[in-house]
């Protein structure tokens, strides 16, 4: 179980609102792809300004901004009349966001009435939700902004969600990614935490009662609800997830510094698991294709204190090693997650922090519930029948 929070009682909840686009599901990489394949038919570029101008933003809204923009050679009913086909197709590929499943099951299994408020229209809703086994029946309303006068940053949504929930606003907490949301949530009287989908821009949810990093860092008992039982020994198993590719760097000049072997792998080959996972700590298994297979605490993210520019991989390898290991393949098998993503005031408490994650890893990897992944054939295919080291 998790370490109990010494943060205050912030207030008794008895309902949970969400959002779904960009809080639930990962409908920011389809997006991406449908529009930067039908700008390219215009020959004008998919712009990460615009997509972030969009998000949170009603289907109506989006589409003008994007028209605007781009300077397309179309109204804005014309361009959602030929997007909608090409997104409707794209929603059986949207994948939930790291916690979403488990946030979802553990309310519902406690009993805690849900609703799902989101600026899509409601068909829309259903369809992205339809692929997601067991979601929709979790929910005791969904309510899309076609079934309202105005969409967020309006309170309108989220208090006819109140209303269809019997509860008062101030006895819902909403669960939100972007700024209209949140902005519509504290209109309507509501207790927000906000989880934003746009990178590196936290200082903006100030409005927000509470801004977290992700799902898994989400801690129900500050607003009275049942907290979360799966954390063991202070680290949170998760479904294992793959990555794979060779090191561009490795052993470098931070390994000396951390007295811990570092690795990074490319941006390019492991674009999709870094738009799929949410920045902070993880940990599991490492393979190197000559040498074994190793225990690892793995960051991902945009490393604050060195104020990367790009989200990147970087896994520390749980060994001594003596010499580097650049171009060889690194297959890790990921188990578990320690903790978000974090701001330090310096490199000594930066190295301290890692040091207190490798010891929480090494622990960890050694319970039956992550010892085995030791023996994941992923990790193990590229070994050349080399003695595998712990």
């Amino acid at each position: 179980m998790r370490i109990a929070t010494t943060m205050p009682l912030r207030k008794l909840i008895s309902c949970v609102v969400l959002d779904l686009d960009g809080t639930l599901l990962n409908t920011d990489g389809i997006v991406s792809e449908v529009l930067k394949a039908f700008l390219g038919k215009y020959g004008k570029p998919w712009d990460g300004r615009v997509a972030q101008r969009i998000v949170g933003k009603t289907p109506i809204e989006a589409a003008a901004a994007i028209v605007e923009d781009c300077e397309l050679p179309c109204t804005v009913d014309e361009l959602i009349s030929e997007l909608n086909p090409m997104f409707s197709d794209q929603w059986c590929n949207i994948k939930p966001l790291p916690g979403a499943s488990r946030l979802i099951k553990h309310f519902n299994g406690h009993g805690v009435p849900m609703a799902l408020a989101s600026n899509s229209p409601r068909a829309s809703i259903e369809a992205k939700i339809s692929y997601q086994p067991g979601w929709k029946e979790s929910f005791s309303v969904i309510i899309g902004s076609d079934e309202v006068k105005m969409g967020k940053p309006s309170p309108e949504l989220f208090l006819e969600a109140a209303k269809r929930l019997n509860s008062k606003p101030s006895c819902c907490l909403v669960i939100e990614d972007s700024l209209p949301g949140i902005t519509a949530g504290k209109a309507a009287g509501m207790e927000v935490v906000a989880v934003p989908s746009l990178p590196k821009q936290s200082h903006l949810y100030t409005l927000a009662d509470e801004v977290i990093n992700s799902l898994f860092d989400l801690q129900p008992e500050r607003w009275g609800l049942p907290p979360f039982q799966d954390w063991v020994e202070g680290i949170l198993p998760i479904e294992p997830w793959y990555i794979g590719g060779p090191v561009i760097k490795g052993f470098g000049r931070g390994s000396k510094v951390l007295g811990i072997p570092t690795a990074n792998l490319s941006t390019e080959g492991c674009s999709k698991i870094l738009s799929e996972y949410t920045s902070g700590v993880y940990f599991g298994w490492a393979g190197l294709s000559t040498r074994g297979v190793y225990k690892t605490v793995m960051s991902i993210g945009w490393n604050p204190y060195f104020n990367n520019t790009e989200k990147t991989i970087e896994p520390w390898l749980l060994h001594d090693f003596d010499e580097d290991f650049y171009g060889e393949e690194l297959r890790l098998t990921i188990v578990g997650y320690i903790r978000p993503e974090a701001n330090f005031s310096s490199l000594e408490s930066l190295i301290d922090k890692i040091q207190e994650d490798r010891r929480i890893a090494e622990k960890a990897l050694d319970l039956p519930l992550f010892t085995k992944y030791k023996k994941d054939p992923y990790l193990s295919i590229s070994l050349q029948n080399n003695e595998h080291h712990s």
